[in-house]
């Protein structure tokens, strides 16, 4: 089977097709006869009627017929060849039409694709040089950005450079400031793209940009510390700003907190240009104003004192060998008190006001010591002018997260040195005050005690470190003052030892009452707990020195002790009601009387009756190891021993009662005390007599002595 080649005209172009033989005549044969030539055939065999036998005979007949047909056929195109040759000819002379029109469109296909793959490459630079363009204007932008960023004002370079630091001129170096610290930042990533960092020009630009810084903070540092220095000296130079003699002057900074705060700004700048330079300006601001601070606070303290009219009263309470009066009316020194409240009152509030001021000013980032025109315990200082908002600098923080750092504990710990800079020293005055107040009246460090808590309590805030160690030290050295005049009150007691002979109450225990009464007057806020803590040192002291000298002579020591065990109940009744640490020691002193009265009562009723209670005890030794029957006939315990000793100590029971209070009587220089120590010695005696009369109805049941009841009426008449 044979294969032909077709071509289709396509819209993307020619395209060849292969067809087989067989598909061609199948589309000739059914192509070969049209519907007109169908119809002329059907017409054609009408015209034969002819039955189903002559079909033979038709056969025949078209055979014939098409034979000739074809004969005539051949013979029209052997005729026609001539025609035929012109047409070949006519079909080869435009077949080399076709093949020469056929070199020439490949002649102009390549001219064409050479055409086009120059306009391409005509276009390719075109779009080139166009995008070159559209850069070179961005870059031209973007230099122009540059030089504009990298230029330096002249008269921003003037200020940074020469320019003056007077008030007049503050604005134009602040604007200066802003503009370096911009151009500075600017230069910096993210703010800068990292491709310019490598240029040189912007090398060249940055590291003018940072001797410009340098020279300014240089400039600005030497003259912010002269001027510090001369403020100050300006003001210590004018005695008027000081306490003089009739005089006491209130320290007023506001006038050098108005000054200072003109260059507030200015260093908030030096800050955020070089944190370094600040060390240095700090130091130099706390050094000037530490002079004026101390040479306030000593001309205050000096004038306090000398203008304060007290009465000096004796630190001696306790001493054995001054007269029992002494110290009743002492005088009152209410004044000196009221003298360190006024130090406290004045410059406490300023130290904290100062240490806020130049937290703020010095830009250290920690929390506000107080809000602003607030002040401690809600008072208002008394230095101040009116100026609520005298802490408030009126600026703004240069970077808005400063306000938001929160407690840095490194800026706390560089703020408490440097404040130690500022206020160290001025605790010398402090303590000349507390001196002086001790040398006039050592209980009124009681009230300064008391004083002083009120305010620490007061200081919560952090940055206030040193005030609050100042505070502190104070209470610290008033509690050791008091502790001195403790201690010597001490020895005082300590040195009645020495006599050796006492009787009577001693001397301290009344005083002691005076002087617990004068300390409760004194006590102010939290200074109770000082107090109890001298009475519980002063009354062990008395205690044991009081044990110490009964034992001097134990003939008379329960009597000496009970005398002054009472003479101290009852001396400290009313404060023992009010003061739990005095209630303590009173029952402790009450237990004490009890015990030595029992004991000397014991004494005397033994003196007088030892035979009758020696004959008790005796009969009691027995009944642990014998039965009551078998006691009688114990040697020296026979009815017989018994009616002696009854004879002996029975008899004349009345007057040995009577002796018995004699003796009670004899020693005893606290009459007020003998009623009832002689019902005490009834009822003693009573218990024992009871006791005894058991042990005889037991004993000795035939065997009659006095009744308890006749021995209760009996004692119950004298």
């Amino acid at each position: 089977m044979g294969k032909v080649s077709t071509q289709k005209n396509l819209e993307d172009g020619p395209v060849a097709a292969t067809v087989t033989e067989t598909e061609l005549k199948v589309t000739v044969e059914k192509e070969l006869v049209s519907q007109a030539e169908e119809e002329d055939m059907e017409a054609l065999l009408d015209t034969y009627v002819m039955g189903i036998g002559e079909a033979e005979a038709f056969s025949e007949r078209l055979k014939r017929e098409l034979l000739a047909l074809e004969a005539a056929n051949v013979h029209a195109i052997l005729e026609s060849e001539p025609l035929i040759d012109e047409v070949l000819q006519g079909l080869e002379a435009a077949t080399n039409c076709v093949d020469d029109m056929d070199e020439w469109l490949g002649i102009f296909n390549v001219k064409l694709r050479h055409m086009r793959e120059d306009i391409e490459s005509i276009e390719t630079r075109n779009n080139k040089l166009e995008m070159q363009s559209v850069n070179n204007k961005t870059l031209l932008v973007e230099l122009d950005k540059l030089l504009e960023r990298l230029h330096i004002p002249s008269e921003y370079a003037a200020s940074l450079t020469g320019g003056s630091f007077d008030e007049a001129r503050m604005l134009q170096n602040i604007e200066a400031c802003e503009w370096l610290t911009g151009a500075l930042r600017g230069l910096e990533t993210p703010n800068f793209d990292p491709n310019y960092a490598k240029m040189r020009a912007v090398k060249e630009k940055r590291a003018e940009l940072e001797k410009l810084k340098s020279t300014f903070v240089r400039r600005a540092s030497e003259f912010l510390r002269n001027y510090f220095a001369n403020l100050v000296d300006f003001m210590i130079s004018d005695k008027t700003f000081f306490s003089q003699r009739g005089q006491l002057k209130r320290p007023d900074h506001a006038d050098l907190r108005y000054k200072c705060r003109t260059y507030a700004r200015l260093l908030q700048h030096l800050k955020s240009l070089d944190k370094n330079c600040l060390g240095p300006l700090r130091k130099a601001y706390c050094i000037s104003l530490n002079l004026l601070l101390r040479r306030e606070a000593r001309e205050f303290a000096n004038e306090l004192r000398a203008s304060t009219k007290a009465s000096k009263n004796p630190t001696v309470w306790l001493e054995a060998s001054t007269g029992s009066g002494q110290n009743t009316n002492a005088a009152d020194t209410s004044t000196v008190s009221d003298a360190y409240a006024k130090m406290l009152t004045i410059f406490i509030p300023l130290l904290v006001d100062e240490s806020s001021f130049f937290a703020h000013f010095m830009c250290f980032e920690v929390p506000a010591l107080v809000a602003p025109g607030g002040h401690v315990n809600g008072s208002k200082p008394a230095y101040d002018n009116g100026d609520a908002n005298d802490d408030d600098l009126g600026i703004m923080d240069i970077d808005e997260n400063d306000s938001k750092n929160g407690k840095n504990s490194a800026e706390l710990a560089a703020l408490n040195d440097s404040l130690q800079d500022l206020l160290d020293g001025i605790q010398e005055d402090f303590y000349a005050v507390v001196e002086w107040a001790y040398k006039i009246d050592p209980l009124r460090c009681i009230s300064m005690h008391g004083i002083t808590e009120r305010y620490l309590s007061g200081q919560k805030a952090d940055a206030a470190g040193f005030v609050r160690l100042l505070l502190g030290d104070l209470e610290s050295r008033i509690s050791l003052q008091f502790g001195r005049f403790v201690d010597e009150a001490c020895h005082q007691i300590e040195r009645n030892e020495r006599n050796v002979r006492q009787m009577g109450v001693l001397s301290y225990i009344p005083r002691f009452a005076i002087l617990a009464t004068r300390m409760e007057q004194y006590i102010q806020g939290q200074s109770r707990d000082l107090v109890d803590q001298a009475y519980t040192k002063f009354v062990s002291i008395m205690f044991v020195t009081l044990e110490k000298i009964s034992q001097t002579d134990p003939k008379y020591a329960d009597m000496f002790l009970l005398e002054n065990y009472a003479a101290f109940q009852n001396s400290l009744y009313d404060l023992a009601n009010i003061v739990p640490t005095l209630a303590k020691f009173y029952h402790q002193a009450s237990e004490a009387y009890e015990q030595a009265s029992t004991r000397h009562i014991t004494v005397i009723i033994y003196s007088q009756f030892e035979r009758l209670f020696q004959f008790a005890r005796r009969i009691e030794d027995l009944m642990y190891t014998l039965a009551p029957e078998e006691i009688p006939f114990q040697l020296g315990l026979s009815k017989m021993d018994l009616r002696k000793m009854l004879k002996s100590s029975v008899s004349g029971v009345d007057k040995n009662i009577g002796v018995m209070y004699k003796k009670l009587q004899k020693n005893l220089t606290s009459e007020e005390l003998l009623p009832s120590l002689w019902d005490k010695c009834k009822k003693e005696f009573l218990v024992k007599y009871e006791s005894f009369a058991q042990l005889v109805a037991k004993i000795y049941p035939t065997e009659t002595i006095p009744s308890v009841v006749e021995m209760r009426e009996l004692l119950a008449s004298m």
